[in-house]
């Protein structure tokens, strides 16, 4: 059966400062540098065999992939809707903030329709990723295993999606920077580990 290796992206300032950045193209720090030669260097290690590395194409997913393919000398394909969830007009503020002030996670879950000023809903952000990591699944044979970086968030809604039918438990299954979750479509969808950073 084919696998995906998903590998959330390193820190990022925002993910330090606990704030909100989707659409906002933001590079790695210092640590998210050293996590993902981390990340690479047991990659080249463990997993020498990978057919593919996928990427969201924002700068942070796209430098985690380029220090994966220093070592697998891989070229990553980037893929839009791998980009993490956009806010619109809520980017950048913290997450307290976006609970606090705009009741965002609930009203997110109570209607996956719901949008944020100039952003995208839960039921999109589904949509896309889901329809992504399928594309990837169905472009490989039954034995291989892929890489696809990508976000938090993004792969949060996926997994809520793909494995309980319900976009809105993305809050369940939180990913720590340069984590990896290895997720299997079919013939039934299950994750074999989730969010591991033991490489770290």
């Amino acid at each position: 059966m084919a696998s995906l290796l998903l590998l959330r992206h390193g820190q990022i300032e925002a993910n330090r400062k606990r704030l909100w950045h989707g659409s906002t193209n933001s590079p790695l720090t210092w640590r998210g540098r050293r996590q993902a030669k981390k990340t690479a260097r047991y990659l080249a290690e463990g997993h020498p065999g990978l057919a593919a590395i996928y990427t969201s194409p924002l700068d942070r997913c796209l430098q985690t992939a380029r220090a994966v393919q220093a070592r697998l000398d891989i070229e990553p394909t980037p893929m839009t809707d791998l980009a993490e969830y956009a806010i619109g007009d809520w980017e950048g503020l913290a997450f307290d903030a976006l609970a606090q002030a705009h009741d965002f996670y609930d009203r997110t879950r109570a209607d996956l329709n719901f949008s944020p000023p100039g952003g995208e809903s839960l039921a999109c952000v589904s949509r896309r990723v889901v329809a992504a990591l399928q594309s990837i699944h169905e472009q490989h044979e039954a034995d291989a295993r892929v890489l696809v970086v990508g976000h938090g968030v993004a792969f949060a809604v996926a997994l809520g999606s793909i494995l309980d039918d319900d976009p809105a438990r993305w809050v369940e299954y939180p990913v720590a920077n340069c984590s990896l979750t290895e997720l299997v479509l079919s013939p039934a969808p299950y994750v074999n580990f989730f969010n591991s950073t033991q490489h770290l």
